[in-house]
């Protein structure tokens, strides 16, 4: 049995390789918070949400696939929290059974199996039940072909027959085994099996009715050779059975476990979801577009991470920055450079990763790899400059990075003089567009905003941070032409006064 709730066609893998910039990317977009909101203190929910939304699909077609299946849930969120009850109960109540598993006994290994086959069974048993009854509330692909997988391979001449093996496999009237005499008399080929007489006749012929001559062997009570010898034969004749049931035992918690992991991620959705609503912002299905395909618009799009934080909606952004491959975003201090920055960086991971965006509306092609280069402060951890650390980073960059990625600069190469760190951001933001990847560059150099303003180039757009006249910051990026000033003076005058 296979889940396929994550991809059409294959589990959803725990143990795959994060990105080599994953640090990069928790740090500059602030990850862990979206991950903490997605788990709710759930360790499993934090570790499932990081990895899905860290290896992101860039094939539109497996994003729909995913997104579909998380409207479903949100649909009936009801019901997916209860399967996931049930699968958690389940496994973690298989765990106390675990290390007795190295017995090296047959006799212990198939006692333990058959004990969680019980437990695992009680739980398919409700799994059934619950495809049975709510299955046709569930439109996705994924959540269609799960269901009707339940059906057909737990259907009722299946649970009837795995009820009735596990109460044959106890062996309460003891275990019936054939043997061949091997090399040297000892015994050979010993093969279980099943006693046919059993449960055929009343107690009254089993008691009094004839009977196959038989012969018995008595061992006395302290005979523990015997006991033992005895033992080992029993042993012989359940080897195979045991080490089927096991792992049989093996399949189910695996089955368990990968669905599990996969409805982790959309629990994590839902509960991601229920908080943004519960603060009035809005979220939305994004439009994925093909790699490379030009197409990128967004209305209301925001800082989920900030949002989270204030624990409040916070000022949406909308924009158009189709068939650009260069956006350099200027304007007042703290007018929300930084913050719109962020949340183009969530918005792309969310969506490839099959999730809804902080946005009422958006369209994005999916790219080949999102990357952000923000500068760093000062700290005892730095073995060179400030300079020198900043074209280390993008040297790392430059190794990983290829055509149709996405990548991040937030006032990058401003460590130097302005002339030095506009002619420095000049060549390789040059470079990288040359290579068809897609950047967007907050900057306070004007040298280097207006050298690319100058060229009147098609592939470029330039965003400001507004500002009204009287100072205050509407945390809008509105377009407009790179000025000289950043208004630092307005943060002197609110800081010391303007007398």
């Amino acid at each position: 049995m296979k889940a396929f709730l994550m991809y059409r066609d294959s589990d959803f893998d725990m143990q795959q390789k994060l990105p080599a910039n994953e640090q990069a990317l928790i740090q500059d977009l602030a990850l862990d918070t979206l991950f903490a909101a997605m788990a709710r203190g759930d360790k499993l929910l934090f570790e499932v949400a990081k990895k899905a939304v860290l290896t992101g699909l860039t094939n539109p077609d497996g994003i729909v696939y995913r997104q579909r299946i998380l409207q479903d849930c949100l649909q009936n969120a009801s019901i997916i929290r209860e399967i996931y009850a049930i699968l958690a109960e389940s496994i973690e109540g298989r765990k106390k059974y675990y290390y007795s598993f190295f017995s090296k006994y047959p006799a212990a290994i198939l006692h333990q199996a058959i004990e969680q086959l019980e437990l695992f069974f009680d739980t398919l048993k409700k799994m059934r039940t619950i495809a049975d009854q709510y299955a046709d509330h569930f439109v996705s692909e994924g959540f269609t072909v799960f269901f009707a997988m339940l059906r057909r391979e737990l259907d009722d001449e299946y649970l009837s027959r795995i009820e009735e093996y596990l109460k044959e496999l106890t062996f309460r009237d003891g275990v019936l085994i054939s043997a061949e005499l091997g090399k040297g008399n000892k015994g050979s080929n010993y093969v279980l099996r099943k006693n046919s007489e059993e449960g055929k006749h009343g107690w009254r012929q089993r008691f009094f009715g004839m009977k196959t001559p038989v012969y018995v062997v008595h061992i006395h009570a302290r005979d523990e050779s015997g006991a033992r010898a005895l033992a080992e034969l029993r042993d012989r004749g359940i080897n195979l059975v045991a080490d089927v049931l096991a792992r049989s035992t093996d399949h189910i918690r695996s089955f368990f476990t990968i669905l599990r992991t996969e409805l982790a991620f959309y629990i994590g959705c839902m509960n991601l979801q229920e908080q943004l609503v519960n603060m009035g912002a809005p979220i939305s299905f994004p439009l994925p577009l093909n790699l490379g395909e030009p197409g990128h618009s967004f209305q209301g799009l925001y800082d989920v991470c900030l949002a989270l934080s204030l624990k409040q909606r916070i000022v949406g952004n909308k924009g158009k920055p189709d068939n650009k491959k260069l956006v350099i975003i200027t304007g007042a201090n703290q007018g929300g450079k930084s913050t719109f920055l962020r949340s183009i960086g969530l918005a792309q991971l969310m969506l490839q990763c099959g999730m809804f965006v902080p946005a009422e509306a958006l369209s994005a092609s999916v790219c080949s790899g999102l990357f952000t280069h923000y500068k760093r402060e000062e700290d005892a951890a730095m073995n060179s400059g400030k300079l020198d650390e900043e074209l280390s980073r993008m040297s790392d960059i430059a190794d990983h990075i290829t055509a149709n990625s996405l990548i991040l600069f937030n006032e990058s190469f401003a460590a130097t003089n302005e002339r030095e760190g506009a002619e420095i951001a000049r060549q390789i933001v040059s470079a990288l567009m040359e290579k068809q990847i897609k950047i967007f560059f907050v900057t306070h150099q004007y040298e280097f905003a207006h050298g690319f303003y100058e060229k009147k180039s098609e592939d470029i757009i330039f965003l400001r941070a507004e500002r009204q006249n009287d100072g205050e910051r509407t945390f809008k990026i509105v377009e407009g032409e790179p000025l000289q000033t950043s208004y630092g003076e307005d943060l002197y005058n609110k800081i010391f006064g303007t007398a």
